[in-house]
């Protein structure tokens, strides 16, 4: 696909070559990111991992300081009364069977599902649906769980969710490239800063291969990893 005139002109602004400063590079994304709509500002880390192996699968989540910018659409599969106790604590949708049903359909107005224990039997069956589509509840990620209200209150406020993919990236979208850099340095910091302390302790070698930021957009900018702490 050619590339359009806008990504051209942004792409000239910043030097492949060259890795930035933390500061810098966040500002190169935000200066950059010149489409007709908020941009999210996206952040890449190469892990030196072998996803292939359970003891360096790298996952986590993180709570965003200043959130992700994003409204987010929260299902709850859950029966009385605990659907009722999602609703009340803001999701967008919740309830058990009809849901389930949905879900089976094809249904797929929704970005993150959270479930109580007990409906987890009648999910799973779904996770060929699912899977692919990164909306199966995991315990570890705090999406399976009793307490949907806390659950729900926390994904509203932006807590995501990240994991290593098959060629060792871990990526994200940490805000909206509207934000201002101070809140980005804080998206950013913490985000990077729970990469880090995720590292296996099966992982040998350098561990942070690489960073780099871009809008949705915009262009990569690769950044220094020694400006993160993240030369390890």
């Amino acid at each position: 696909m050619a590339q359009g005139k806008r990504y051209k002109k942004a792409a000239a602004a910043v030097d492949r070559k060259l890795t930035y400063e933390f500061q810098k590079a966040v500002e190169l994304v935000k200066l950059n990111a010149t489409a007709k709509f908020d941009e999210s500002f996206e952040v890449a880390m190469n892990l030196g991992v072998d996803p292939r192996k359970a003891d360096q699968l790298v996952r986590g989540t993180v709570a965003l300081p200043h959130g992700t910018g994003k409204s987010v659409r929260v299902l709850v599969v859950a029966k009385g009364p605990k659907d009722k106790e999602a609703l009340d604590a803001g999701a967008d949708f919740a309830g058990f069977s009809e849901y389930i049903e949905k879900l089976q359909g094809g249904w797929a107005d929704i970005d993150i599902i959270i479930a109580t224990p007990d409906v987890m039997g009648e999910l799973g069956k779904l996770g060929r649906i699912l899977g692919p589509r990164g909306l199966m509840p995991n315990p570890k990620s705090g999406t399976v769980t009793f307490d949907v209200a806390k659950a729900v209150a926390e994904v509203k406020a932006g807590k995501i969710e990240f994991r290593v993919d098959k060629a060792g990236n871990v990526h994200a979208a940490v805000g909206k490239c509207s934000f201002s850099a101070d809140k980005l340095f804080d998206n950013v910091q913490l985000f990077v800063g729970t990469v880090l302390r995720a590292r296996p302790s099966s992982a040998k070698g350098k561990y942070v291969k690489s960073i780099s930021f871009s809008s949705t957009m915009g262009p990569s900018v690769r950044v220094d990893e020694n400006s993160m702490g993240a030369d390890q």
